[in-house]
């Protein structure tokens, strides 16, 4: 949630361990009743520049918050950890995406035009760099999909470490 609050960012680490342990659990509890099945559930966190705000993962509640976040992604760069587990029996691997958004600055009109057309709703930071709001990046460092929610490349190594191909 967009807080007014300054807090301490976690690290890389940190948020890797968090992300994992998150996936795990849900992993596990995915693969449990099969154990021939597997399990691969994803989960995207944005950070912008350490100690300034946290963003909801889940998305905007409401249109202010919309308009708050992309107004604090505005001009700037924000990273998007994106982390993918795949659990089967007692094995579980995980991998976690690092990517570097810069958003190009966008004027008061401009974001309220984006959150009136309802796309930043449910979405990790307001935004989804595969609609509307791809207009808005002026720099991407690392995954499109891992920033859209899965990472494809992440996902496939996983994968393959199963013995899956595509």
């Amino acid at each position: 949630r967009v807080g007014e609050r300054k807090l301490q960012a976690p690290s890389k680490a940190q948020s890797t361990g968090v992300h994992a342990r998150a996936l795990q659990a849900e992993a596990r509890d995915d693969a449990q009743p099969r154990t021939t099945s597997f399990a691969i559930p994803s989960s995207q966190s944005p950070s912008a520049e350490t100690t300034e705000h946290v963003a909801r993962a889940d998305g905007p509640a409401d249109q202010a918050e919309a308009q708050a976040m992309l107004s604090m992604l505005s001009g700037r760069s924000h990273e998007v950890l994106t982390a993918v587990a795949v659990c089967r029996a007692d094995q579980l691997e995980t991998r976690l995406s690092v990517s570097t958004v810069e958003f190009a600055p966008m004027s008061a009109d401009r974001i309220s035009k984006y959150v009136a057309t309802g796309e930043p709703f449910d979405k990790a930071g307001a935004y989804a760099i595969q609609g509307r709001a791809g207009a808005f990046v002026r720099r991407l460092s690392g995954s499109y999909t891992g920033v859209m929610g899965l990472p494809l490349y992440e996902t496939i190594e996983l994968l393959e470490s199963y013995g899956l191909a595509p």
